[in-house]
């Protein structure tokens, strides 16, 4: 595997060695299994559909790396889902999904916490959106865990399926292996509580509340040849943009604190947008967007001179996620001339995942 390093200035020059592995064999179970759990698996098919999430922003990127989630962020859940079918079985696991390594990690994760001596057949499917900043494998991972909870009694709580996701978030190798991700915990929380989240260090929810209701989300993804995945993400995010937010992560915590919880606690989207797009120059997400050229600037930015509300790149991009109370219609005409396309048309999920059994 790769040696990547992560430099935060003259004086701080690490080597971080990408090893991947098999499926099962680096768990951490967080103490968890110490606990003994009254596990009642339930007869038929437990389903789950979870929403998708727009990540706005890390807060500090000096707080978290491959193996140690973190650094605090915000985002929001939107009408994007992946969902996943569980029932429960003697002993087998069968896995119905393309990425299935993903997956059969989080298993053996559950089942070493819970005690669960026996099987799975697991049916997933995703939005079908890779890398383009709506994190298609967090929105997967907390629909797998909350139906594999549901399918053996419910002994774990959302937020102990949260923290062993973030601890344990793994993407797939080139070798077929897994390795560990960056994890922030933003898409876990949204898609369990829906609406928009605030994230503190070690992917603790420091503030929930619902955003723009009843309003349009126009996804729109620019033309770029700049990957968002593997190791020109890793460059990304653990040099530039970590020295970036040495400076910035005082300005950033601020400006959630001081301007956008009111924002959202009074329902005022075109303020909480007016904070958006100052946190877009600020440390980090400065960096991801840069990662795709000054060109995403200028598409913002003429977005934002069509008075459209709110308008912000999801994660290292290169999606941008507008939210207005505009018609498809007249956004397209709007966006028409600046060479855009809307990819997709959605809204804000405030209700979260949604559980039922299927016998």
């Amino acid at each position: 595997m790769a040696i990547m390093k992560i430099r935060g200035g003259d004086l701080d020059l690490v080597e971080y060695e990408f090893k991947g592995f098999l499926p099962g064999k680096n768990l951490k179970t967080l103490g968890l299994e110490k606990k003994r759990y009254s596990l009642k698996p339930v007869k038929g098919t437990v389903f789950v559909q979870a929403p998708a999430r727009i990540h706005l922003t890390v807060l500090d990127m000096n707080r978290f790396a491959p193996d140690h989630p973190g650094g605090g962020g915000i985002g929001f859940a939107i009408q994007c889902y992946c969902s996943a079918e569980v029932s429960c079985t003697k002993k087998e696991v069968v896995i119905d999904y393309n990425r299935a390594p993903i997956v059969r990690n989080f298993v053996e994760v559950f089942r070493n916490v819970t005690g669960y001596k026996g099987g799975f057949r697991i049916k997933v499917t995703d939005h079908e959106h890779k890398h383009v900043g709506l994190g298609s494998t967090s929105t997967v991972m907390i629909a797998v865990a909350t139906a594999l909870n549901q399918a053996v009694g419910s002994p774990l709580a959302n937020t102990q399926l949260r923290h062993l996701i973030g601890h344990n978030y793994v993407e797939e190798t080139a070798d077929g292996n897994i390795a560990f991700g960056f994890e922030t915990g933003v898409g876990p929380a949204v898609s369990t509580y829906g609406g928009m989240a605030v994230m503190g260090d070690e992917l603790s929810l420091v503030y929930h509340h619902p955003f723009a209701e009843g309003m349009n989300v126009y996804i729109i993804i620019p033309p770029t040849d700049i990957s968002s995945a593997g190791t020109q993400e890793f460059d990304l995010l653990m040099n530039k943009a970590r020295t970036l937010d040495y400076r910035d992560r005082e300005l950033k915590a601020y400006l959630f604190l001081m301007d956008l919880i009111p924002a959202l606690e009074k329902g005022d989207v075109r303020k909480a947008g007016d904070v958006i797009w100052e946190i877009e120059f600020r440390g980090s997400k400065r960096a991801e967007v840069e990662h795709h050229s000054f060109e995403i600037y200028h598409y913002m930015s003429m977005l934002r001179e069509k008075r459209l509300e709110f308008i912000g790149m999801s994660s290292v991009g290169p999606s941008i996620a507008v939210v207005t109370e505009l018609d498809k219609k007249t956004v397209e005409k709007l966006i028409r001339p600046l060479g855009l396309k809307i990819a997709i048309v959605t809204k804000v999920d405030n209700r979260g995942l949604v559980a039922r059994q299927k016998k």
